[in-house]
């Protein structure tokens, strides 16, 4: 078959099934492909390149607030582990141990990093000696890996990519500061950047982090209805500084234990504005991470070819000096209709066409992938009218995911409301919850969801518990998640 006839494959539906939407669309427009190792994944250049301006803008905001990156060994002695008795509960089923290295046993086993914080409690308690030492503000880009049993792409992976946050400060309240600014730093990035609106607030006991006095997180509403925990921050108190005796030497010339926090996000926030913005003709990328941000595609017939693709280049060229991430398609064996359904299942925001009657009018045509719109301008403002439209994208689809999120967020009053809604409705829940396990539990076994968070601004506060009907102590917003 010639490539002239090989349109977009299809794509199955969302409505039919979002699952296998969700794996033909990331197939299909290869941002990943799988690995020969259970649940690991190859990331190919453009879902990893959308990682790479996640981690860039990320980075940036990190070092503005006195941040700086190192790395530590992904390998971490189990005697570690058993210092936070918590910590080591929480992650023991995924974890994966190496037993042996150069044809001999170990002494000791090594577990591959889930997460950090016993590695990173140890070399802190070797270099935290003073109150002048503190605070210790640090970052790295790192894999981890937890043996998930059931896996998702991007979403749930048995090795992920992501940054974690580490910090010990002299006191509780300078490290609660901490804890809060940094999530509000990822708030603004998945709002301002990846055009995912999102839900803020504190987990509950149960679903905090393992070892964390409190955890903090951002939430978001899958197109599916489900959610996603988008990033946690969590305040540790002194638990891993008592267990890895990070001390100091404090003002008053008394040792002191130091407060710690850690925080982190992961490649699971390329799955989410996924699973947020794409629709039945492929991904919705937000322009401020898309690979492409801008492709050009030269119209018109044989003829003015020619003519039309050096005009194009000009453009093009203009639009890359200008720092647009743009791409020329000037094939010939391929026609642009092909070309225009191509692109919009790759996700790429505005789509730049140009002919011959266009350029007698010094004009070009711009599309937004998002609304399909199409705006006839002066190829003299060129790269002003693609810097309008691509913020017009990001506006439009931020405005999108927030108006679907508040079409499938309901209020319900007992347990009995919550089950009947999320077997005929899509979406999250908002309910009293007394504090208690046990009424937390029922919820979840009788509805398989979850407490996501207890929302630091909500419209509506509950009186009474959703499961006993005791006086609430938190309204609480329940999701079945990834």
């Amino acid at each position: 078959m010639s490539k002239e006839k090989q349109f977009v494959s299809e794509i199955t539906p969302q409505q039919e099934d979002f699952s296998r939407w969700y794996i033909d669309v990331i197939k299909k427009a290869e941002l990943m492909d799988y690995s020969p190792v259970r649940g690991c994944i190859v990331f190919r250049p453009d879902g990893f390149e959308i990682w790479e301006h996640i981690r860039e803008e990320l980075d940036r905001r990190f070092k503005e607030t006195g941040h700086r990156n190192a790395y530590f060994p992904m390998f971490i002695p189990e005697s570690f582990f058993q210092k936070e008795k918590e910590h080591v509960e929480g992650f023991n089923p995924e974890l994966p141990w190496v037993t042996e290295a150069g044809g001999e046993k170990l002494e000791e086993r090594l577990a591959i990093r889930p997460t950090s914080e016993t590695m990173i409690g140890h070399m802190y308690s070797k270099w935290i000696q003073s109150y002048r030492d503190l605070p210790v503000l640090i970052n790295q880009w790192a894999n981890v890996v937890r043996w998930e049993k059931r896996t998702m792409p991007f979403l749930r992976t048995s090795e992920f990519l992501w940054q974690e946050g580490h910090t010990a400060h002299e006191t509780e309240e300078e490290a609660r500061h901490e804890t809060m600014q940094m999530l509000q730093i990822y708030k603004e990035f998945v709002e301002g950047y990846l055009a995912i609106p999102v839900i803020v607030g504190q987990k509950t006991p149960s679903e905090k982090f393992a070892g964390a006095v409190d955890t903090y997180s951002i939430e978001a509403m899958m197109k599916d209805g489900r959610a996603v925990q988008a990033g946690t921050s969590h305040y540790l108190g002194t638990n891993f500084a008592v267990a890895f005796d990070i001390q100091y030497l404090g003002r008053e010339n008394s040792m002191e234990y130091a407060h710690t926090t850690s925080w982190g996000v992961s490649t699971r926030l390329i799955g989410s504005l996924i699973m947020v913005h794409g629709d039945d003709r492929g991904l919705v990328l937000p322009p401020k991470v898309a690979p492409t941000q801008v492709v050009v595609i030269p119209i018109g017939p044989a003829k003015l070819r020619d003519q039309v693709v050096s005009r194009a280049d000009e453009l093009f060229a203009e639009l890359k000096t200008a720092g647009v991430r743009v791409r020329m398609d000037d094939r010939s064996d391929v026609s642009p209709g092909w070309k225009f359904n191509e692109y919009e299942m790759r996700g790429v925001p505005v789509r730049l066409e140009i002919g011959p009657r266009d350029m007698e009018n010094g004009v070009c045509v711009l599309v937004s992938r998002v609304t399909g719109e199409k705006r006839i301008v002066e190829q003299a403002k060129l790269t002003e009218e693609v810097e309008k439209m691509l913020n017009d994208v990001h506006s439009e689809m931020f405005n999108r995911a927030l108006q679907f999120r508040q079409e499938n967020f309901y209020s319900v009053d007992t347990i009995d409301e919550m089950k009947a809604s999320m077997e005929e409705k899509r979406g999250f829940t908002l309910a009293g919850w007394c504090g208690s396990d046990a009424c937390e539990n029922q919820v979840k076994e009788e509805t398989g969801a979850t407490s996501r968070n207890i929302p630091f601004t909500v419209d509506e506060h509950k009186s009474s518990c959703l499961v006993c009907g005791e006086k609430a102590k938190h309204t609480v917003v329940f999701a079945r998640a990834y």
